[in-house]
């Protein structure tokens, strides 16, 4: 009879809520690389903007103005993507976790299998033992007197 794990279905199900937590990791890593990148450029943008406006004399009060408007509205965005990788970082934290744990899950009924699985082996040699012991003893039986 050949080997079969009882708790099989359990363990296809942990595997798949694993696979589930690592699509899920994977995908709040890639949005936290690009919410950092998008506050990388905000910021150096920012920078480069506010240079213009101090660095530079400007004549016309509109178009100060309108750069005052703009470097405003980039400050507002940065706050915002600040916020936003803030949040991305606690979230991909916690998908950490919740990968590391089914991951543990899923390893304890792994090493259970493999532990059954070598118990299996050992009760087929054993039933194979006691059956060649039968044969021999049947065979080299000692003659009746």
């Amino acid at each position: 009879m050949p080997f079969r794990f009882t708790l099989q279905k359990v363990l296809d199900y942990r595997t798949q809520l694993e696979e589930e937590a690592k699509n899920r990791f994977a995908q709040v890593q890639r949005q936290y690389r690009e919410a950092r990148a998008q506050l990388t450029s905000l910021i150096s943008e920012l920078q480069r903007q506010e240079e213009r406006l101090y660095g530079h004399v400007i004549d016309n009060a509109g178009e100060r103005w309108l750069l005052e408007s703009f470097i405003k509205g980039l400050r507002a965005d940065v706050e915002t993507t600040t916020t936003r990788v803030q949040n991305l970082r606690m979230t991909r934290d916690e998908m950490r976790k919740i990968l590391a744990a089914r991951s543990m899950d899923k390893k304890l009924l792994e090493k259970l299998k493999e532990r059954k699985y070598r118990q299996y082996l050992l009760d087929e040699r054993l039933k194979e033992q006691r059956f060649n012991d039968e044969i021999a003893t049947l065979r080299y039986r000692a003659p009746d007197f």
